[in-house]
Formats: structure tokens, sequence, C-alpha cells
């Protein structure tokens, strides 16, 4: 039996601790394992006999990059707990914010740690020795993001301003104003960048994936909608944990999603693009078919494409929300505590994200759930390996760890959230 090992002391351009172990035999990739290894972080454990007023707060630190997601998350279902309902001026300045951590987080990825794979560099920095230009435009389009999340949140991480009800503090249409010039120029420099990683050199490989995310009759989803799928699924939140169960598999620590009677899923930009082109705004649309993307794409590669759509779309969304602001006369609703039951879910950056809350008659959080976007794309990434590696056999064991760190990355994996690989393993086995 001839074996390879090939190790990487730390995989650059994401976060996180976990191992990628591929078995090939007789010229055929046999399996591919996405180790994940991180301790647990105990953030439901934790929660349990706290005031559900303190989930906003407590849920943002799971993340540093989508602290909105998660603070989103847990005021929804905290507030189908109690029976409010948040619409109006307040349920627009939630979707505004959702917007600035789409535009910062997905920016980030396509500049930062996702295009250096598809000009040739080690890294960003590498990358913008010879891109200078194109590296301040994405720093620039980057901050317009932050910005608004300051604007609305508080800070531009873990923000402080979001409260079960709505906000601490909304926000006069004056102070938006110096929002919407900067939007104006990131708008611009959004639809460069569609233009721009439309003439990367993409693989030519795609699968027939099962894409799951939000669907809502009247926008393109971030805060509310059904919970749909491209194989017909169309059901209320609260029915998740009917369809969706996570498992635990041998080599990993982190729980994987499966979705009865599918197995494998999709979410994140090219789940929810799958799902809700029709809802895109026009210059969104306009640019997805000026760049050849279909209504649907299945390869993985071109994502970074699809993230770029999504800021374009958060950026023109972002400019109706503030040029249709009328500031409430409250900033938020009021809120009695009862005993209850609450479920949401919303669209990270990364997919869709999941959260369920049992609360006593205080107010006080019983039980806590939450599963996070990379946990529910874990098994997809392990299939992209199986079904794309053995096309790639023929390269050296260097370009072949660049080809699995690049399938990986093209997930945008949450951080710390739920996964990350810091070593591939290649064992070649003969037949017996």
């Amino acid at each position: 039996m001839a074996r390879k090992t090939i190790k990487v002391d730390y995989l650059a351009r994401v976060e996180g601790e976990g191992a990628l172990k591929v078995v090939i035999r007789d010229g055929a990739v046999q399996s591919a394992e996405l180790s994940i290894f991180e301790p647990p972080r105990f953030f439901e454990a934790f929660m349990r006999g706290r005031a559900f007023s303190e989930a906003p707060d407590i849920t943002a630190r799971i993340c540093g990059i989508c602290p909105v997601a998660y603070q989103m998350s847990a005021v929804h279902a905290m507030e189908d707990a109690l029976g409010v309902t948040v619409d109006g001026p307040l349920r627009e300045l939630r979707r505004l914010l959702y917007c600035g951590e789409w535009i910062e987080s997905h920016t980030l990825h396509v500049y930062m740690l996702h295009a250096p794979d598809f000009l040739g560099y080690a890294g960003a920095i590498d990358m913008a020795r010879d891109h200078g230009d194109v590296v301040r435009k994405g720093l620039d389009l980057k901050k317009a993001g932050n910005e608004i999340v300051t604007m609305i949140g508080g800070r531009e991480i873990h923000p402080i301003n979001v409260k079960v009800g709505g906000f601490y503090r909304t926000p006069t249409k004056s102070e938006l104003a110096p929002l919407a010039e900067r939007l104006k120029i990131a708008r611009d420099i959004a639809l460069e960048t569609v233009r721009l990683v439309a003439e990367f050199d993409f693989p030519d490989r795609s699968r027939d994936y099962v894409s799951v995310g939000l669907r809502h009759p009247g926008e393109y989803p971030f805060n509310e909608g059904r919970i749909a799928s491209s194989g017909g699924l169309d059901i209320p939140v609260a029915d998740y944990g009917k369809h969706f169960k996570e498992v635990h598999v041998e080599h990993s620590t982190a729980l994987q999603s499966q979705l009865d009677g599918v197995g494998s899923y999709l979410v994140g930009p090219l789940g929810r693009y799958n799902l809700n082109f029709d809802k895109l705004s026009p210059i969104a649309q306009e640019a997805a078919r000026e760049v050849g993307l279909g209504e649907t794409c299945h390869n993985p590669y071109r994502s970074i494409i699809v993230r770029s759509i999504e800021i374009l779309y958060a950026c023109d969304e972002a400019l109706r929300i503030i040029h249709n602001y009328e500031r409430p006369e409250k900033p938020a609703v009021d809120i009695e505590p009862r005993a209850g039951i609450g479920f949401a879910a919303t669209e990270a950056p990364r997919g869709l994200l999941y959260h369920r809350y049992r609360l006593d008659e205080d107010g006080t959080i019983a039980e806590a759930n939450i599963v996070p976007p990379t946990s529910q794309n874990q098994a997809s990434i392990e299939e992209d390996l199986r079904a794309y590696v053995g096309g790639w056999l023929d390269l050296d064991d260097e370009a072949l760890q660049h080809r699995c760190e690049q399938t990986v990355r093209n997930y945008d994996p949450c951080i710390s959230c739920a996964t990350h690989f810091l070593r591939l393993e290649r064992v070649e086995e003969a037949s017996p």
C-alpha cells in the first residue's frame, strides 16, 4: 500500500482548526473527510438561566464578522416566543443593519480571502503589491458596510444598539444622509467587483446541489421568510427541527446537518441565489446576466461572483431603505416576559442561521439551540472534495493541496463557529 501525507501547519485565509484526509485507491477518490477538532464553545449552555434581553449581546460574541446575523436571529426568535411583531421603520432598520454586515463580510471574503486563489497569490498582502488599486477599492467597499453597522448597531464589531423589540436608539434621517453618499460610491465599486471577479479562470466543476434558504414573497431574504429548497421543501421556520437533523460523525467534533430524505444540502450565497434570483433588485439581476450567470449557478468556484452580486444588492437595498426612511416614534416596541418557545432563521452572509429558545414565565432562557451555516455546509464541502479531487490526481501534492483549500474557501467557512482545516493528509492505497 503506497501512502503519501501532505501536511499544512497553517491554512491561510481561513480561521479555526481542523484537518482533511483524502483516501485514493486505484486512481479514484474513495473518501474525503473534513475533520473539525476545535473545542466546544458552550454558548448554548451558558445562555441558560440568562434573561431573554441578554440574548442579542451574548450571541453577537459567537462571531466577530457576522455578529448581526446572530443578533437578528436571537431577537426574532425571542419575539416569536414573546408574541411580538416588529414592523415598519424598525423592520427596515434591521434590514439596513443586515445590509451593512453583508457588505463588509462578503467584501472581506471576496478581496482578502478568496481572490488570491484565482490570481495566484499566497494572500491579500502579496496580491496588493501588484493590484494595489483593486485592494484599496475593496477596502473602501468594506468600509461602507462598517459605517452602516456602526451607525445602526452602535459600533463596528459586536453591535450594542440591538435589543429585543427593536433598538436602544434609532438614527435621524439627517444622520443617515452621509451613508447614502458613501453607498452610491460603494454601489459603483460593487458593480466593478462583479465584473472583475467574473473574469477569473474558474475550474469547470458543478454538482446538482439541493439549495436551501429563506424564501420571502416580497424581498430578497435577510431576516424573515419560510425555509425553502430547490427540491420542493416549503416550511415555516418552526418546522426546521422536523426536517433537519444534526448528526455526529466520528472524524469530527463538529456536528453536521442533514436534510431528511436528501442528506447534504447547500446554504449560503449560491443557495440563496438559486432560490431567490427573482427577488434581486434590477441592477443586481442585470449585472448577473451581464457576466453570464443564469438564474441558478451550480459551480461552487463561481460563488465569488454570486457573493459580489449580493454585495451589489446590499448596497442598492441600503440606499432604498435610507431614501424611504422616516424615524419611528419609539426605538422599540414594549415587551412583557412570558413562557414560550420561539424560532427564527435569518440569512447570515454564509447562509441559513437557525435559533430556537424556550423561555420560562419570567423570560429566563431555559433552552437554546443554534445551528450555524457552516455546520449545515460541512457535508456538502466533503462531497465537493470527493467529487472534484478525482479530476486533479495528476497534480503534484502542492497543487492538489491548493485545489482542496480553494474548494473549502468557496464556502467562506465561518471562523470558529463551525469549521476550517489545517492539515491535508493524502493516502493512496492499492487494491488488495
